[in-house]
């Protein structure tokens, strides 16, 4: 397995981060990215513009697994800006969680959101549509 400086150096500029807010989540989303079912995700608007480090298009990210451990490397080919409420079902889809449907990911969203602190059915969040470019 690849350190995560390793794919630093390999990735210049990649960031690394976890899926979700707890250890369960951080292993099956990206067990998903894996398999090739997820390939999306999103935030909230305002934790986005709190991270010391952000996605960008063309960017790499080093997605880690609950052990802090590398598990795949992505790379963003789309960044917009969406309402919660205006979300449809071929972004729910491409989130890859659950049954895939679009009232599957509403409600994990909001129950995510709504632990987050920021849940509004006009919040912005951001939607970001990646490729898997390496299996580690």
């Amino acid at each position: 397995m690849s350190t995560l400086e390793d794919l630093k150096a390999r990735y210049p500029g990649a960031i690394a981060w976890s899926f979700g807010d707890t250890p369960e989540m951080a292993d099956e989303l990206a067990e998903r990215v894996v398999s090739g079912i997820k390939t999306a995700t999103c935030c909230s608007l305002s934790s986005f513009n709190r991270e010391d480090e952000s996605p960008t298009i063309g960017g790499y990210s080093i997605i880690l697994n609950s052990r802090r451990e590398p598990v795949c490397v992505i790379r963003v080919i789309l960044l917009r800006v969406v309402r919660y409420c205006d979300v449809d079902q071929d972004f729910a889809r491409k989130e890859g969680e659950g049954d895939l449907s679009l009232p599957y990911w509403m409600q994990g969203h909001r129950d995510f959101f709504q632990r987050e602190g920021s849940f509004d059915e006009a919040m912005e969040l951001v939607a970001e549509e990646f490729e898997l470019v390496e299996v580690l």
